[in-house]
Order: C-alpha cells, then sequence, then structure tokens
C-alpha cells in the first residue's frame, strides 16, 4: 500500500469529487485502521497483488486478473462508449479499462467497501484520469448514482454503455450483487427514457404547444396542491384482475368518500365493473388514444373531469365530453412556463405511476390500488371494456420479462412494464404513503401490501366526507377562467444569428482539416446558444442532439457535415416559427 498514492488520489478527489469525500469521511474515522487494510494486501500463490477475506482465502486464488478482465475492453467504437464498473478490488479491471480505451470513453466506478476503495487508491496514481475527466468514482448512494447516469446521454445515444459487476468482489458480501441490479436498473429506465425522448419528444412538445392555449384558459392546478389531505384514494388500472375485484368493490366504492381515481384509456373498462369515478387522468400522448372514445359511454362520461397531461394528443382531448383541465410534466415547456406558477409533476412513464404522484403532490397520504397488475398470466393483458382488450400476447423471452407475484409466481410483464413498477415502488418509499394493493393476480408491488376486495371494503368504510368534498371544491375552482402568460417572439433575432453563424462556417469549411479547432469551437457556441433560452429548448432536443453528437463523434470534420449543420439550423428555425406562431404575443 503506497500512502503516497493514497494521499495524492485522495486529495485530487476532494476538489472534484466532495460526495465521495463525504462519504468515505462518514462511513471511517480517521486513518487509523489502514495498518490493517495494509496487512490485508498479500501475494497470492499465483504471485498477483491480493486481498484477503476475513476468512482467510483471497479474491484471485483460484483465477487470475488477466483472465477475468480479459474482454472487459469494447470491441466495437469504444471512443463513444463507458463503462459502468461496480466492484474495484485493488484496480485490475478499472486499471485495464482505463489504460486500453481512448480518452473519450468515460468510467464510472462504485466501491460499495471503503476499506476495499482506499486500497484500490493506495495502488495507483489515479490523477491523471481523474483530472482528464475519464474517471469518475461514485459513493454507494442511489441519488448520486442515478444523477451520475443521467450525465450519459451522449453516450447512450451514439454507443454504449457497459456495466461490469466485477466477480471477484462478490465474495466480498452480498453489497456488490445489490448495486450491480441497482445500477442496470438505473441503466435500463435512462436508456428507455432517452429512446422515448428521442422519438417522441418532438411530437411531445409539438401536443404541448397545440394545447397551450386550452390548457392555460383555467386556473393553476397549483391550487391543489396540499388540499387532499386525509384523503383516501383508490387508483384504478385497468390491468386484467380489474374484471374480478372491480365489480366485487363497485357498490362499496359508489357509497364511500374514498376518491377514485382512473386513467383515461381505463374509464371505458371501469364503467363495465359499474364504478364511477371522481378524477381521470390522461398521460398518453399518441393519437391512438381516440380509440378509446370507439368504447366510451360520453354521456356517461360526461360529469367526470379528465387532467390530461399538456402532452397528450390535442384531437384526444379536444373530443373528451366533461370538464378538462392541463396538467404540465416535467420535460417539455413546463421547464419554464412552470416557474412558481403552475403544478409540474415528474409523470413517469405510467399514467398509474402519474395518478400516484399527482395525488401525492395534493396531499394524498392513503391508497388503495385496483387493477394496477404490471402483468398478466395467460394471454390477456387489458381488463375488458379496455381499447387493446382482446388482443393475444404470447409470452416472447426476447420481448417480456417474468415478475412474481406475492406467492412466487411467475407474472409476465414487458420492460416498459416492469420499470414502470419500479417507478411506482420508488414513488411509494419517496412519499411515506400508506398503499394497499387489492390484489386480483398481478406482480407484487413492493411498499403495496395485498389485501383482499372484503378487506378493502373495510379499510374503506367510515372515511370522512369532509376531506373529499373540499378537494372537489378546489378542483372546481381551477376550472374557473385565468390568465394566459405571454412570451416575446424568438425567429428574428435567432434567424440573424445562425445565419451570420452559418456563413462563418461556411469559410471555415473551405479548409476543414486546417480549422478543425475553428470549427469545432464554433459548433460549442452554437450548442450553447440553443440551450440558452429555457423555455424553447425542449423543443430543440434532437437539435441539440445531433449537434452534439457531431462535436463528440468525430476527430475529423469533412465537407458533408457543414450540410449536416445547415440541416439542423434548418430545422430549428423551423421549430422557432413554429413556437411563435404558438406562443407569441400577436
Amino acid at each position: 500500500m503506497s500512502q503516497q498514492f493514497l494521499a495524492d488520489n485522495l486529495a485530487a478527489l476532494s476538489r472534484v469529487n466532495p460526495a465521495l469525500l463525504a462519504w468515505l469521511t462518514a462511513t471511517r474515522e480517521g486513518s487509523s485502521d489502514l495498518a490493517a487494510d495494509e496487512a490485508r494486501i498479500v501475494k497470492n500463490r499465483l504471485g498477483f497483488l491480493d486481498w484477503r477475506l476475513p476468512s482467510g482465502a483471497c479474491l484471485f486464488e483460484t483465477l487470475s486478473p488477466q483472465a477475468v478482465y480479459q474482454r472487459w475492453i469494447p470491441e466495437e467504437s469504444p471512443e463513444r462508449a463507458a463503462t459502468f464498473i461496480v466492484g474495484v478490488n485493488l484496480g485490475y479491471g478499472l486499471h485495464r479499462v482505463l489504460t486500453g480505451t481512448p480518452d473519450s470513453h468515460k468510467v464510472l466506478a462504485l466501491e460499495p467497501d471503503p476499506d476495499m476503495l482506499l486500497a484500490c487508491l493506495s495502488q495507483t496514481d489515479y490523477r491523471p484520469f481523474i483530472a482528464a475527466g475519464k474517471l469518475h468514482f461514485v459513493p454507494p448512494d442511489k441519488e448520486c448514482m442515478e444523477r451520475v447516469i443521467h450525465q450519459l446521454d451522449m453516450h447512450v445515444f451514439f454507443g454504449k454503455v457497459y456495466l461490469r459487476g466485477d466477480t471477484p468482489s462478490q465474495q466480498i458480501g452480498p453489497a456488490y450483487a445489490r448495486w450491480t441490479e441497482e445500477v442496470h436498473a438505473a441503466l435500463e429506465a435512462f436508456t428507455v427514457e432517452l429512446s422515448t425522448l428521442r422519438r417522441k419528444q418532438d411530437l411531445m412538445v409539438s401536443n404541448e404547444l397545440r394545447n397551450f392555449r386550452r390548457a392555460s384558459a383555467h386556473r393553476s392546478l397549483l391550487a391543489l396542491q396540499g388540499r387532499a389531505k386525509g384523503l383516501t384514494a383508490v387508483i384504478v388500472g385497468a390491468g386484467p384482475s380489474l374484471a374480478q375485484t372491480g365489480p366485487a368493490l363497485a357498490q362499496c366504492l359508489g357509497t364511500c368518500n374514498a376518491l377514485v381515481v382512473c386513467g383515461f384509456q381505463t374509464l371505458p373498462a371501469l364503467r363495465k365493473t359499474g364504478i364511477t369515478p371522481h378524477l381521470s387522468l390522461g398521460l398518453d400522448f399518441n393519437r391512438t388514444l381516440e380509440s378509446v372514445y370507439e368504447h366510451l359511454d360520453s354521456a356517461w362520461a360526461a360529469n367526470i373531469p379528465f387532467i390530461y397531461s399538456t402532452k397528450m394528443d390535442a384531437c384526444v382531448v379536444e373530443r373528451y365530453p366533461g370538464p378538462a383541465l392541463g396538467l404540465w410534466t416535467v420535460g417539455g415547456l413546463s421547464t419554464y412556463i412552470g416557474q412558481d406558477r403552475e403544478l409540474v409533476i415528474d409523470a413517469g412513464g405510467n399514467v398509474g405511476v402519474a395518478m400516484f404522484r399527482f395525488l401525492a403532490c395534493c396531499g394524498v397520504s392513503d391508497f388503495l390500488l385496483l387493477g394496477q397488475d404490471f402483468g398478466w398470466r395467460g394471454d390477456s393483458v387489458h381488463a375488458p371494456g379496455h381499447f387493446k382488450h382482446g388482443r393475444q400476447v404470447s409470452f416472447n423471452p426476447n420481448q417480456h420479462v417474468l415478475l412474481k407475484d406475492p406467492d412466487g409466481g411467475e407474472v409476465y410483464s414487458s420492460v416498459q412494464y416492469a420499470a414502470s413498477k419500479r417507478e411506482l415502488e420508488a414513488s411509494i418509499a419517496q412519499s411515506g404513503a400508506r398503499v394497499r394493493n387489492v390484489w386480483g393476480g398481478g406482480a407484487a408491488i413492493e411498499g403495496a401490501p395485498r389485501i383482499s376486495p372484503d378487506e378493502a371494503v373495510a379499510c374503506l368504510a367510515n372515511l370522512d366526507a369532509q376531506p373529499r368534498s373540499a378537494f372537489q371544491a378546489v378542483l372546481a375552482e381551477c376550472m374557473q377562467p385565468g390568465p394566459r402568460p405571454v412570451f416575446e417572439a424568438r425567429s428574428p433575432s435567432w434567424t440573424a444569428s445562425l445565419r451570420n453563424v452559418e456563413k462563418r462556417l461556411a469559410r471555415l469549411f473551405d479548409t476543414p482539416a486546417a480549422s478543425r479547432q475553428d470549427i469545432h469551437q464554433t459548433l460549442l457556441q452554437v450548442e450553447a446558444f440553443l440551450k440558452q433560452d429555457p423555455l424553447y429548448l425542449p423543443y430543440l432536443f434532437n437539435e441539440v442532439v445531433d449537434l452534439g453528437g457531431l462535436l463528440r463523434t468525430r476527430h475529423t470534420y469533412a465537407l458533408a457535415d457543414l450540410g449536416e449543420v445547415r440541416r439542423i439550423f434548418k430545422r430549428v428555425l423551423s421549430k422557432v416559427r413554429e413556437m411563435d406562431r404558438f406562443l407569441a404575443v400577436k
């Protein structure tokens, strides 16, 4: 163990990674145990430096580091990729990836054991990699880990993120396998989120623009924040179990004082069970939701308030027969429009998650889940009445996943459902709310113990009427007309700026090899310019990503790249003019 390496590495980390140092400080007091750590670093029978376990065995007793890590170097476009390592041991795998990949290859390392991390830091001088931004040590904290993963967007878009769970380290304890699973889940969720944004952001923000005037015509839903305290809410989904559990609770839900809330596409299925909700919430941005109206009893729905994400298709919203209120959600125009003027929630990727988060924001702390299956058995994914009911789905291991029910039985699910279930479980844990799941055959939901319909009836008996009536009164006030925000047009100034930059780039691209650095700096300035307006930035997401791809995946520039830049500029100005048309003062 080199005290000099350790001191130098810790000094470098203290300047750029205070979160890691805070974790080390909290888990270790001073350096009183360094001598004991040093004694655990030994030469094993194969002649390698190794870490002795309390049992007396060593990490690499049966397999050399070369054999373990020989395939850790990505073969395909390593310059665009990143590696996330869980478990660093003495640095064998970490050092191989750091020295075997280009400087642009980012390496993230999470070590759950502070003694092991200090031992690793005492073996090699990591300062050059830390200073270059190539290496980042991640403390074993879920929020820190997710925050770091969210900085890998360009690697996800234009390369790949490799997760390397260190097999030898798993001999130390179960934390390594657990953190590997945590990182895998976070990477999977982030990849799905980015994939959705890449494909759908233009559509979602376009929908927001077309819903802007309608959503701005009523008072802000911010008035609902914290106004549902003491209220019990029943969140209804259209999982297959609703066909059995819904009718069993219909009479109770028609007379008790709980607030019954369902997703927009669940309305026809709920109608079949004899349950009338007090509120419906819509999230999906696709026009395919117009199919719901083929099954919806419009006269029945006319008295059910509809809270719609402003990212929903405007044609779907326009056809709703009852009162409709727009809800701003994270990731679009709300980044700017919200700003203490509107209620803005992170809706997640599933309407059940969105309903829970919305109601928790309103102050609900007692929930029952009904028809929230996040999976299916057999070949029926939705309850009768849902517009997708009747479509047979056979389990395909290449497309689907297996989840467990509360008894350990298998439930078919999709990657999206599994990710949404994790989102809901995280929201339940974060909220501290009491949540019970009226279970009818779906997946187990952590934090929501299963109850039977009879137990649900007992839970809903004797509820106070005041919390629901008070909440509904505030909701009625939100339906009143409100002031509309106004914005200045951007297209004149943006057109002039981008045309000037385009002329400069045209001159530089006459000699692309000699002007490489100037081209790169100019494109960096354009990227900063596109990101500087928080109102217009969400609609320019794909253009910013495309420009980022040019900046971060090109080592040299060619004349063809100027054509790509011009196409990006053209799309930017077209979108800015479109936004002016919907948002700007006439």
